[in-house]
């Protein structure tokens, strides 16, 4: 059984960070002071337990006006093909609407493009370089 949750006390924003450090430092490279940054004191994050072990995770923040940032999307290796990404996907869409939010922005991995396409994502930017992995900017509009 799987559970998103919003982080909202220590352990289970370390239990993002963990995730994160797993997938994007350890497995993808990232540098660690790219990976966890200044942002994620202000934006709220999501994490994907199986029982109670972290596999998930995932952010959001609102950068302007109605528009949320999804940032740092990521499923523990072992747990991908799961689904996990649309159901961390489907809750940060929700935290999202509720809040208020009309658009979600997010730099997508370009190799990650077809899974946001599928979710109803529209690739706005050529490709570019971020911390050393080819990206695209992609979009979606909420519904009212």
């Amino acid at each position: 059984m799987f559970e998103v949750r919003i982080a909202t006390t220590d352990l289970e924003l370390e239990d993002a960070f963990s995730v994160r450090r797993k997938v994007f430092v350890e497995e993808q490279g990232v540098p660690l002071n790219l990976e966890l940054d200044h942002l994620d004191k202000t934006a709220t994050h999501f994490v994907v337990y199986s029982s109670e072990t972290p596999i998930g995770a995932g952010r959001i923040r609102e950068t302007n006006d109605g528009i949320g940032k999804v940032e740092r999307v990521c499923v523990l290796g072992e747990y991908r093909g799961k689904h996990l990404g649309n159901l961390v996907m489907h809750a940060l869409e929700e935290h999202a609407s509720a809040s208020g939010m009309k658009k979600i922005i997010l730099n997508a991995q370009s190799y990650a493009v077809p899974f946001y396409e599928k979710l109803g994502y529209v690739i706005t930017s050529p490709e570019f370089m971020d911390a050393d992995i080819p990206h695209r900017a992609m979009e979606k509009k909420m519904n009212d």
